[in-house]
């Protein structure tokens, strides 16, 4: 699209902030403007995501929670204009030009996360049949996943010959039903635990935390962007997508993906039955089963080196988690000694 049809498409919008714009440059959704007012980022969207983040957004602010970019409101009010069948809302244009190593940038996006959690964090009514329902369906999926994974490796160990990708499955079985089952557990203690509850902890979840989505400006300070997906639910809800995307490389030890989740805690300390679920969902061994799914239902031809490279790859995002969550679980119970030990000799003390 030429300039001068860039321009002439966004000055109806960018009438309503009583702004002129001179040159815009394109960046996928977002419009780089130039103005009479200054520099300036328009974000197009779909009608269909409504504009609710917004109530999310202006929530946050009215809680003290001021590290996101601002939305800026039209001459009449509004923070989102319809034009030609999409919505579009304004914002400063954010220079995100601080360097800064990628592990500190890291540490950074997740102490605000911690506090944008803190700060929205409420207690909300769940009753017992919502829990137990609940309860009930995930139990049934990790069963339906468990009777898939027993099922496969009977077809492949019937055949005389397997083709490559049964024969990694059956070399990789054991590990995949040992993370379901170690899934399975966490969440059947973190049933027993909360089933009477009748309260949980939410929070305004980001939605889409990337690094993408958490601009610096020339200070250094960072602000999160894109809460188009901002919504209440459990905070375990940010966390794991981001650390599905981290633990997805080649074999190795992710220690700085530990890090970053108890840097986190210092400033949003997960209770016991939060951990519990946390460790629930990270274990649970999806992209695999998914693989292992897809292959089994796929008609033939099979493009049989495709499907063994993406098993393979899954394999290596299961060793990951596996260490990120057994070392977590480790560091927990250590504590868990300690405490009790330090309440211990506080007692003998006393005594």
């Amino acid at each position: 699209m030429s300039e001068s049809n860039r321009l002439e498409r966004i000055t109806p919008i960018l009438q309503y902030y009583q702004i002129e714009p001179y040159f815009v440059e394109e960046y996928g959704s977002i419009q780089k403007v130039y103005s009479n007012k200054g520099t300036f980022a328009l974000k197009k969207i779909s009608p269909s995501t409504g504009t609710d983040f917004i109530r999310h957004v202006h929530y946050l602010y009215q809680k003290g929670y001021n590290r996101i970019v601002p939305i800026y409101p039209t001459m009449d009010g509004r923070y989102a204009v319809l034009h030609d069948n999409d919505l579009y809302y304004l914002m400063p244009w954010m220079a995100n030009d601080f360097s800064e190593n990628r592990q500190s940038q890291t540490t950074q996006l997740f102490r605000e996360l911690a506090r944008l959690h803190t700060l929205s964090a409420k207690e909300v009514t769940i009753s017992k049949e919502e829990r137990t329902e609940h309860y009930e369906k995930t139990i049934q999926q990790l069963d339906k996943h468990q009777e898939f994974l027993d099922g496969f490796i009977d077809v492949c160990e019937k055949k005389t010959y397997m083709s490559p990708f049964e024969l990694l499955y059956c070399l990789y079985y054991n590990e995949i039903s040992q993370a379901l089952r170690f899934s399975k557990s966490k969440f059947e203690e973190w049933y027993e635990q909360t089933k009477d509850n009748e309260k949980a902890r939410m929070v305004v979840v980001h939605g889409k935390l990337s690094h993408d989505h958490f601009l610096y400006d020339d200070r250094g300070y960072g602000f999160f962007i894109n809460f188009e997906n901002a919504r209440y639910g459990s905070p375990i809800h940010d966390l794991l997508p981001y650390m599905s995307r981290a633990l997805n490389t080649s074999p190795k030890r992710n220690d700085e993906v530990i890090d970053w989740v108890h840097h986190y805690y210092k400033y949003f300390p997960f209770k016991s039955d939060e951990k519990l679920l946390f460790y629930s969902y990270l274990a649970y061994p999806i992209p695999i089963l998914q693989a292992a799914e897809k292959f089994y239902r796929k008609q033939r031809p099979k493009n049989e080196l495709k499907f063994v490279r993406q098993l393979q790859h899954r394999y290596w995002q299961l060793k990951n988690t596996e260490y990120v969550v057994m070392r977590m679980s480790e560091i927990d119970a250590q504590q868990q000694a300690a405490a009790q030990q330090a309440k211990e000799g506080a007692q003998q003390q006393q005594s």
